[in-house]
């Protein structure tokens, strides 16, 4: 079982988690303008439970997007930090199949809709099959509430604060029906679903791990590059 960190900013609630002796524990905290100085307080609470050093990591995992603009530039660059202190890949995770493995470890359920509340009217949506690992139905996409459309099938669990936020755009979508909103990406499920991708090759040097963007793109505020500067100054 290989040793996973994983760092998770993308909405309003941060977390990391770390991989290691075939269990995963974690740390959570919430309130998005504090993400920036809550990662590596996490981080080093982890490794000090865990009795290991940030050397002894396989990879650093982190929540790509969709998301929060400034949420998953924080968590970009803080992973690339440690990773280039400590000389490790990183692995660029999809929030809203870490929502997907959530709601399944929940429900049960093999065909997952995952809807994240994108703001300014819209929503992140991408639709999986769990068959022996997860299968992308439909890839990750923006747009509005009223027009996620998943493909139909039997036994569709839906997932994701979108519902909760645009209840009257889902008020007539049967697939919405007992949707599970409390559903938020976390580092958690980043960590399990890493340790098969690190396996698959998934993993990217420091200098290449990328926020997957469905929105322009912004230049970084300063809150993210204190964050990213303290992360390769500590090398924790």
């Amino acid at each position: 079982m290989p040793k996973i960190l994983a760092i998770e900013t993308s909405s309003e609630l941060a977390s990391c988690a770390l991989l290691a002796r075939d269990s995963v524990i974690f740390r959570q905290s919430a309130g998005v303008r504090t993400h920036s100085q809550s990662v590596l307080p996490m981080v080093q609470e982890l490794l000090g439970e865990a009795g290991i050093d940030l050397s002894d990591i396989d990879a650093v995992a982190f929540g790509a997007g969709p998301g929060s603009f400034t949420g998953v530039r924080t968590a970009c660059g803080v992973a690339q930090g440690l990773a280039f202190g400590a000389g490790l890949p990183v692995l660029p995770m999809v929030t809203l199949e870490a929502m997907a493995q959530a709601c399944r470890a929940r429900t049960g359920a093999s065909e997952v809709l995952a809807v994240l509340d994108a703001r300014m009217g819209e929503v992140y949506w991408a639709q999986y099959r769990f068959a022996d690992g997860w299968q992308v139905v439909c890839a990750p996409a923006l747009c509005a509430p009223q027009d996620v459309a998943p493909e139909a099938v039997a036994g569709l669990a839906a997932c994701g604060n979108g519902f909760a936020a645009y209840p009257e755009a889902f008020a007539d979508k049967p697939f919405a029906h007992g949707a599970l909103a409390d559903i938020m990406p976390h580092a958690r499920e980043l960590a399990q679903l890493a340790g098969s991708a690190l396996a698959a090759g998934q993993a990217v040097p420091a200098a290449q791990a990328q926020p997957l963007y469905l929105r322009n793109k912004v230049a970084y505020t300063s809150a993210e590059r204190q964050a990213i500067n303290a992360a390769k100054a500590q090398g924790l």
